[in-house]
């Protein structure tokens, strides 16, 4: 279990409310931040899971922790007739919607409020369930994954996009220095929250990635988990499949 950690040390409030919050109070400089701290490579990041579910040929998408939809938007390239983009924040959720509205992409995607770890949708829904920069966030990870097994079709696929930690020399160094120093000052920069991007580091410092989130991922009952590091290990996609069928 790795150490629960939060945007605000100081508030009484719960992960996940603090998570809304935070996520409401960055959502309008929030792509400009992620284009600028990624050096832009994060696109190239969601082309790759696009490219993935591709493959599978998945009429219907859930894209858990949307945020402004940047993957959901992404993911029409699948051909997929339905996505759905859900998130906890409204403030990111207004931004994705304004986005989805001026591509002419509502009659596909549909933007709605909703708890990860909480979904209100039927067992069996979805053929694909992505997640993107968001597993991270999940106050209990555990009771997500195991809301996300739940809803993906028997032999759907699950595809998340995460960061990670990198192992090497001098990657590891550089990469502990970047998000420890610079990260969080160009947050404070251009950010009204101070305490954001000093959270979004350190909760990518203590994520179990790798083979431990593998690990969890088949505790949780998923099958064919693989991961395939990016960028020199500073992020991760992930890849999983539910069984046929439950026994």
């Amino acid at each position: 279990m790795s150490r629960k950690v939060t945007p605000y040390k100081d508030s009484d409030l719960g992960k996940k409310e603090q998570v809304t919050k935070m996520f409401d109070t960055i959502s309008k400089n929030y792509d400009g931040l992620n284009r600028v701290i990624s050096f832009g490579i994060d696109i190239k990041w969601r082309k790759k899971v696009v490219e993935i579910l591709k493959k599978e040929q998945p009429e219907s998408i859930l894209d858990i922790a949307t945020g402004t939809g940047d993957l959901a938007i992404a993911l029409v390239n699948t051909g997929a007739k339905k996505i759905i983009g859900l998130d906890i924040s409204p403030g990111m959720l207004a931004v994705g919607k304004d986005k989805v509205k001026d591509k002419n992409l509502n009659n596909i995607i549909e933007m709605v409020v909703g708890d990860s770890e909480n979904l209100v949708f039927d067992d069996n829904s979805f053929d694909a369930v992505t997640v993107s920069f968001g597993v991270r966030n999940f106050e209990t990870l555990e009771t997500g994954m195991a809301e996300i097994l739940r809803v993906l079709k028997p032999n759907g696929s699950l595809v998340i996009l995460e960061t990670s930690v990198p192992t090497k020399t001098p990657y590891k160094q550089g990469y502990k220095f970047y998000t420890k120093n610079i990260l969080p000052l160009i947050g404070k920069m251009f950010s009204e929250d101070n305490s954001a991007y000093g959270y979004l580091s350190e909760s990518a410092s203590v994520f179990p990635h790798g083979e431990n989130f593998n690990n969890i991922l088949r505790e949780i009952g998923f099958i064919d988990v693989t991961n395939k590091p990016q960028t020199f290990g500073v992020a991760s996609i992930y890849i999983a499949k539910k069984a046929n069928s439950t026994l």
